[in-house]
């Protein structure tokens, strides 16, 4: 038996400490030897609740099993946990600081690892004890208060060669983030989140329901929509009052009118947009209403959506992100013809001068609407459904260093649910860091054209292309 004991004290209420700690699902977040972990029973957590943790010893992928055995809420929690060549308790003990500001985190394991020798386990244990202090100071980093880390001249530099950049947009990017912890709880805030059937809205919305978001998810399939809810109450055990749905194709914009309409009908009050929804199409093609697939969905869709929600916004001091993409550093802004008329059409080009447009939009917006904080941001690459159906040679040939949908949504939710990002607009982020908009020589948009591009949305938005929006 190898007995490890850690301890460590975090600037953070004790009952959110606990609340943290009691999904083991959110290890993923700060042990650096967990590579993947996940509820596999439904609901909320609580005694008996179920865990599968995929663990990285020496190389190798180690799966564990947890039980959630005993709980003193706000005082203590204990798992029992079983491998393939081993066993665990787990027992976690919060003791709250003088001032209830700061709290006590300690912390112990007994890992039986059966007939192993005894020299052998001689042999394990200070690694263990290594991984297990890094873990606790892992663990501090994600339950202290967060704080915006500007890039240094070497990440800034990075960027301008563009291909070290891009090396960053794998999951070792994301794994190299000094803090990836989502502890600050947003309790009663209404967040709506576009394109929540799959991918990234729909990990997005099961963190943002974690933190205590009632959220209203918008998709165009009623069943995937319902599928969605499924998920999302099977993954936080959010009650009925705090998910609902509103059906929308979001490539129609009298659509995006409806909904609009229907969230100002469930809330007086919105605190954060997630204009998530896009996607990437390899022909070009019209909607119904005759406008060109890619840019109504990536660039209209959002554009009209908050423009019809920003009294909602207002109201509730809320927070706008738009979701981007790295593809963005390749394409100017052709303002001169956004719908692919008068040049060959291709997909990825045409996506990505949508996303540039919204990047620049979101500028726009920062400067003309001080009670909304702005800021957009990019996933990096990430395993969704929608890459793997529109890039699918990308998708084989990167496939292993792709992020988990989780990983790629985890700053648009760090943007909607920090306190450190609450009085900062305009920004464009990436991997919880404000980046460049542009790298290359002619991308860069101008104060002008941000304004110019302004005009064009308000007319290419108005109903019939006239009257007010």
């Amino acid at each position: 038996m190898i007995r490890l004991q850690e301890r460590v004290q975090v600037r953070r209420p004790t009952a959110d400490c606990y609340r943290y700690m009691l999904d083991m699902a959110a290890s993923e977040q700060w042990n650096p030897a967990v590579e993947n972990a996940r509820k596999s029973t439904p609901g909320p957590v609580g005694r008996q609740s179920r865990f599968e943790v995929d663990y990285r010893f020496a190389g190798r992928q180690r799966a564990f099993g947890y039980e959630l055995v005993d709980t003193d809420p706000g005082r203590s929690l204990s798992l029992r946990g079983q491998g393939p060549d081993a066993s665990a308790r787990e027992h976690i003990e919060f003791r709250p600081g003088a001032d209830e500001t700061f709290t006590e985190i300690l912390y112990t394991l007994d890992l039986d690892v059966g007939g192993l020798a005894e020299r052998l386990q001689a042999i394990i244990k200070p690694w263990l004890t290594a991984m297990g202090h890094r873990a606790m100071e892992d663990l501090r980093r994600a339950l202290e208060p967060s704080r915006v880390e500007e890039p240094g001249v070497w990440q800034w530099l990075r960027y301008r060669a563009l291909l070290p950049a891009a090396l960053e947009f794998s999951r070792l990017g994301y794994q190299s983030m000094p803090d990836r912890g989502l502890s600050d709880f947003i309790d009663g805030r209404i967040v709506v989140v576009t394109g929540a059937t799959g991918g990234l809205g729909l990990a997005a919305a099961k963190e943002l329901s974690r933190l205590g978001a009632t959220l209203i998810l918008v998709g165009r399939d009623r069943e995937r929509l319902r599928q969605a809810q499924n998920a999302v109450r099977a993954f936080s055990g959010c009650g009925v009052d705090a998910l609902h749905t509103v059906e929308a194709d979001l490539s129609r914009l009298e659509e995006v009118r409806l909904a609009a309409t229907r969230i100002h009908a469930l809330t007086p009050e919105v605190h954060g947009l997630i204009n998530n929804a896009g996607a990437l199409f390899n022909e070009r093609d019209l909607t119904t209403e005759g406008t060109e697939r890619t840019l109504a969905v990536n660039l209209l869709a959002p554009y009209l959506l908050t423009e019809k929600l920003l009294p909602a916004l207002e109201r509730g001091q809320g927070r706008v992100v738009n979701v981007a993409s790295g593809g963005l550093y390749l394409q100017a802004l052709h303002l001169d013809d956004m719908e692919f008329e008068n040049e060959r059409f291709d997909g990825a080009k045409a996506y990505a001068r949508a996303k540039r447009a919204l990047v620049a939009q979101t500028e726009h917006w920062a400067e003309q609407h001080p009670g909304v904080r702005f800021n957009s941001m990019h996933p990096g690459w990430a395993d969704t459904p929608g890459v793997a159906a529109s890039l699918p040679v990308f998708h084989k040939r990167v496939g292993p260093w792709l992020r988990s949908p989780r990983q790629g949504a985890d700053t648009m939710v760090w943007l909607v649910s920090s306190p450190a990002v609450a009085n900062i607009s305009g920004r464009f982020w990436f991997d919880r860091r404000p980046r460049p908009t542009a790298v290359l020589p002619g991308t860069r948009v101008t104060p002008e054209q941000r304004r110019q591009l302004a005009r064009w949305l308000a007319a290419r938005c108005r109903p019939g292309h006239g009257g007010p929006i």
